[in-house]
């Protein structure tokens, strides 16, 4: 099974922080830790089902892998995929790697920290976006790029930063 393939769920569809309980992170364990390499996999299905992993997970998991807290929590640490704190409805990665340098991306990236009020691994006061760098999306050619959830948006201006985050946001309606 590739790791693409396990249990993925949009962004949209992830419970809110508050709302996970320990019966959802046994469930994603006791899908898969009879695979081998369990961890990761059950890492990624928790983070994809939660949003996050919360430090209540780590002893879950932990427990039912046999390996101690820190051994989970080191794999967590480990890899910059993996977050231990709520995100936003909207995950945004900057691409920090060459090609998006030398196209503009430090200007569009202090355009999209100005523009959300946040530095990287920060959310949005409204809790719309969190911002995240990444080191390279694979999308050089068409190079500055960003990714909002899933999708990339390849020759990224300031201008079209506008444009998305727009479309993104959710705004409150007054009924009367």
């Amino acid at each position: 099974m590739h790791m693409s393939e396990v249990n993925q769920q949009p962004l949209d569809a992830m419970a809110y922080a508050s709302d996970w309980t320990p019966d959802m992170v046994r469930d994603e364990v006791g899908a898969l830790k009879h695979k081998p390499g369990a961890l990761l996999p059950i890492l990624h299905a928790v983070q994809n089902r939660i949003g996050y992993i919360p430090e209540g997970a780590v002893a879950i998991i932990a427990e039912a892998m046999q390996q101690t807290r820190a051994e989970v929590h080191g794999v967590i640490s480990f890899y910059h995929h993996f977050r231990t704190h709520p995100v936003g409805s909207k995950v945004i990665h900057v691409c920090r790697a060459e090609a998006c340098q030398a196209m503009g991306g430090r200007m569009l990236e202090a355009h999209i920290k100005a523009c959300l009020g946040v530095e990287y691994h920060g959310t949005s006061a409204d809790n719309e976006f969190t911002l995240e760098p990444v080191y390279c999306l694979g999308n050089c050619a068409c190079a500055p790029s960003i990714r909002v959830n899933d999708d990339i948006h390849g020759r990224m201006t300031p201008k079209k930063f506008d444009r998305l985050a727009d479309k993104f946001t959710t705004s409150t309606l007054d009924i009367r």
